[in-house]
């Protein structure tokens, strides 16, 4: 959403971020714009069933969350005169008075190899939300060099569909030059994702990297509190650093360590940087992607369960995506310029 954000904010439109209270503080520090509380469906991982299975016990849930966000945006439209509406992953956030964008960048939600056939559903299911709204924003590249592989590629699109490229809030640039360094040599953890398995995946890389002599810095993606560092020996943690000094850490990385979810992915991207991925056990979706990107020779990957002292680090394995940046680029100004033509869309 930075980025987007960023983007109609340049063009002098006004913008409103709505999201749970643990991302205001972060949109309001990094885009200095208007907020609004509206918090998403939040999914939990269990430690022991799998993940999967966990999933399609909270369908209803879900369900329930759905109908409950499209009854509330209605109150937040009229509230705030808003004629265009921009949803990450939102099903719920289609309204026929105003021009409603959704974002994904899996049209196909992967499941377990063995219930691939029943995939079919899940395609299903999806497309009817999004048939829902005006525009879908699929945030990769149209061709065969992309980074979701077929999660959005390989299958018929709905016909509202548009690529717009990889998104970054860091500040991207197409001939990729030199850096600003963090002050020591070190590695870099990068932690995201619901309980218990973000715990357990912190948990074991502090037992592998605090005996190490070089430097490891955590970042604990917690944005609620942007300023809160500590030290503890070798190991320095940064609660949710503002972009400029994230992005500062990370290009200064000797190795990087992080969940392979989608927006960490294209953020590494965009910085020119591969990473080590350690998928979150059972996402199917984060399971797909680092194999998908290894394949490529992108990034490498290892499964959470054989994370120990005889890891090996693979180095920042740095690449040239420069041409996909480029094309980044072009994609959104035309995604966003189709948008803001749309009949009586003038703020």
């Amino acid at each position: 959403m930075v980025p987007l954000a960023r983007k109609l904010k340049e063009a002098g439109h006004n913008v409103i971020i709505g999201a749970g209270d643990e991302l205001r503080s972060f949109f309001m520090s990094e885009l200095k714009v208007a907020t609004v509380g509206f918090p998403g469906y939040r999914p939990s991982y269990s430690r022991f069933l799998p993940q999967y299975l966990a999933l399609l016990m909270r369908i209803p849930a879900l369900i329930a969350g759905i109908i409950s966000e499209n009854h509330r945006i209605k109150k937040i439209i009229a509230g705030n005169n808003i004629d265009i509406l921009i949803s990450d992953n939102r099903f719920g956030l289609w309204n026929r008075s105003v021009t409603t964008v959704y974002i994904t960048h899996q049209i196909r939600i992967p499941f377990p190899s063995r219930l691939r056939f029943l995939e079919w559903s899940g395609i299903l299911f999806h497309r009817f939300f999004i048939n829902k709204f005006d525009f879908c924003f699929i945030p990769d590249l149209p061709g065969d060099i992309n980074l979701s592989g077929r999660l959005s590629h390989g299958l018929r699109l709905p016909s509202n569909t548009k690529f717009i490229g990889i998104l970054s809030r860091f500040t991207i640039s197409e001939k990729p030059g030199p850096v600003a360094r963090h002050d020591l040599p070190h590695n870099t953890i990068i932690l995201s994702g619901p309980e218990p398995q973000r715990s357990i995946l912190r948990q074991k890389l502090i037992n592998i990297f605090q005996d190490k002599e070089m430097v490891t810095v955590i970042l604990e993606g917690r944005p609620s509190d942007l300023q809160e560092t500590s030290r503890s020996g070798n190991l320095i943690f940064y609660n949710h650093p503002a972009s400029e000094k994230m992005q500062m850490i990370i290009s200064g990385s000797t190795n990087i360590i992080t969940r392979s979810g989608y927006s960490s992915i294209m953020e590494l991207v965009s910085l020119n940087c591969g990473a080590l991925l350690v998928p979150t056990p059972g996402q199917t979706e984060q399971e797909y992607l680092a194999e998908y990107l290894a394949g490529k020779e992108w990034f490498t990957t290892v499964k959470q369960r054989n994370l120990d002292e005889t890891l090996k680090l693979p180095g920042k394995r740095s690449s040239d995506f420069s041409n996909m940046l480029a094309e980044s680029n072009r994609l959104l100004d035309k995604a966003l310029e189709d948008l803001l033509q749309k009949p009586d869309q003038q703020s």
